[in-house]
């Protein structure tokens, strides 16, 4: 047996590689097919059974005929396998070879095109939802979805100040430089922000990609049974990584103190790879997608970063550890190019790899789950937040009730009086979402404000001035009968008094 076939035959199923016994079940085979010319490609060997036993098969000519037969019939656009016989023992398989092709998404015409798109995640054929179409289509065109223009919205919903503050001495306020940063395009005879300008600077960003943010969580022990701290990032993208970067800093000194480690060992506490994962993570995040935020979670003994996305056609786990890239968001990787935030595209996974190797930490994971990228990265030394620590050694579970009791009764009056404050604040007038931020005293959108918008909207208190258009840039908020009944009740009662 050939190494080329040894090495297949001990590998296990996976994104790119697939063993049938035969193809009695055509329709599985075809969306196989589907998924690997969607995807990153694969092959598909048939004639082997359980625990890789070559079996063969009785008229593998024929068989290889038929398969060529039904992909013609079943798969459009046109898919053009290459089926290769291979002998072992006497025996016949067939290994059906396909590439990723430049014509997806390919699809079952039984199914059609809304419901016969597969892709595949890791040994599993899934059927792509609208949003993975969408992207598929916009791939075949090598356009990305972050320089798709905004047509609703203008130059004044970016935020100037942050723009400035960002590119410094490079600034320009003008829109030749816009443009050529692709922050602004031509659309319907005007000039719009792009998407990637919006998740990048828009003033309300969560309003038109309320999936765009960070949510660090920092757990006691090695799952997500207990939280020792959380909180959630809204920054505009570019300062999202220091953001992050702050959070880890604070528990990884905190979690050294408590736990005695030598000052070598927090040397070697994985800083550098961090950044490199997060920056990844906020470049390939696919933002078409109404799924979760970015997620970093801090364990005892590991830190995991997971961003929503399937990797892009043609793209694997293996292929990236390689320094293979295909640019997800074109716009945002221009700007953190530019802003010195990245270095060279395709270097990020491969300098993970060598900088854990030079630390002498396990080898990271890098891994799709579900509709999530996942980076794991091990640590060199348990650290256990000192806190949590204290309350292990002395036993305390009252304490630990009262304090969670107190912690929860104290974000309720924090919620009430932002809930109030915004009330009184729209009593006169309705206002924006910018407005309200400023008429409250912030710069921008703080996260308690960013959870009571929709909040009161949806419980009734706070309503849209343009409902059927609520990604509208003109869209304000306006008190509800029942909020001005409250208020009313509210001032007459400070009458009373």
């Amino acid at each position: 047996m050939s190494e080329f076939l040894t090495n297949f035959l001990s590998s296990p199923e996976g994104k790119t590689l697939e063993f049938r016994l035969d193809s009695s079940s055509p329709e599985g085979v075809m969306k196989t097919l589907v998924a690997f010319a969607n995807s990153a490609g694969g092959r598909l060997i048939i004639g082997v059974g359980d625990n890789r036993r070559i079996l063969g098969l009785p008229d593998p000519l024929d068989e290889a005929d038929r398969i060529r037969s039904l992909v013609a019939e079943s798969i459009a656009p046109r898919l053009l396998p290459h089926i290769e016989l291979a002998t072992i023992d006497d025996k016949t398989i067939l290994i059906i070879e396909i590439y990723v092709s430049a014509l997806a998404p390919h699809w079952l015409k039984t199914a059609g095109h809304d419901h016969g798109v597969f892709v595949r995640i890791g040994s599993l054929n899934v059927p792509a939802d609208v949003a993975m179409i969408a992207e598929l289509e916009r791939r075949a065109e090598d356009i990305s979805f972050d320089e798709l223009p905004m047509a609703e919205l203008s130059r004044d919903d970016l935020d100037t100040t942050a723009m400035q503050h960002h590119f410094g001495s490079d600034w320009r306020d003008g829109e030749e430089m816009l443009i050529a940063t692709r922050l602004l395009t031509l659309s319907r005879g005007k000039l719009v922000p792009t998407r990637g300008a919006i998740l990048l600077f828009g003033k309300e960003r969560a309003l038109h990609f309320p999936d765009a943010w960070v949510q660090c969580n920092r757990f006691t022990g090695c799952d997500r049974s207990v939280t020792f701290d959380h909180i959630d990032l809204h920054d505009h993208l570019p300062e999202m990584v220091e953001s992050a970067m702050l959070f880890l800093k604070k528990h990884a000194l905190q979690g050294v103190e408590a736990a005695e480690i030598r000052r070598k060992e927090l040397r070697r506490f994985p800083f550098t790879i961090l950044r490199e994962a997060l920056i990844n993570a906020l470049l390939h995040t696919d933002y078409s997608r109404r799924a979760a935020p970015i997620r970093l979670s801090f364990f005892d003994d590991r830190i995991e970063i997971e961003n929503p996305a399937l990797l892009l056609p043609g793209m694997s786990c293996e292929s990236m550890k390689h320094g293979t890239t295909r640019i997800r968001n074109q716009v945002i990787a221009r700007l953190f190019r530019k802003l010195n935030i990245t270095a060279e595209w395709g270097s990020g996974i491969p300098f993970i790899f060598r900088e854990a190797e030079s630390l002498g930490l396990p080898r990271p994971q890098v891994m799709e789950t579900g509709m999530q990228i996942r980076v794991v990265i091990s640590l060199a030394a348990p650290l256990r937040p000192e806190k949590a620590q204290v309350k292990a050694q002395d036993g305390d579970q009252k304490r630990a009730q009262v304090d969670s009791a107190s912690k929860a009764q104290d974000e309720a009056q924090v919620e009430v009086q932002v809930n109030r404050h915004i009330l009184e604040s729209c009593r006169d007038r309705p206002l924006s979402s910018a407005e309200i931020a400023t008429a409250l005293g912030h710069k921008q959108l703080s996260g308690n404000l960013r959870k009571a918008l929709p909040r009161l909207r949806e419980s009734g208190w706070l309503e849209y001035t343009i409902p059927d258009k609520p990604k509208s840039r003109l869209q304000k908020y306006r008190l509800s009968a029942k909020s001005r009944a409250w208020l009313g009740k509210q001032q007459q009662e400070k009458r009373t008094l």
